[in-house]
């Protein structure tokens, strides 16, 4: 049984900007409406590493 792009729920913020990271202004995966700090992935993934190994 193959599934279309059709058989998915449709996402609304598809068509909605990205919002920019807040350490180094690059777009976002996120859409401008998320509330909260947005991180671009590797910034996301810095501070996953900063926060990780901090022991």
């Amino acid at each position: 049984m193959t599934h279309d792009r059709q058989d998915r729920p449709q996402d609304d913020t598809a068509d909605e900007p990205r919002a920019d990271c807040v350490l180094c202004g690059e777009p976002t995966e996120h859409p401008a409406s998320t509330r909260g700090a947005t991180h671009c992935p590797v910034c996301e993934w810095q501070e996953a590493q900063r926060t990780a190994c901090s022991g």
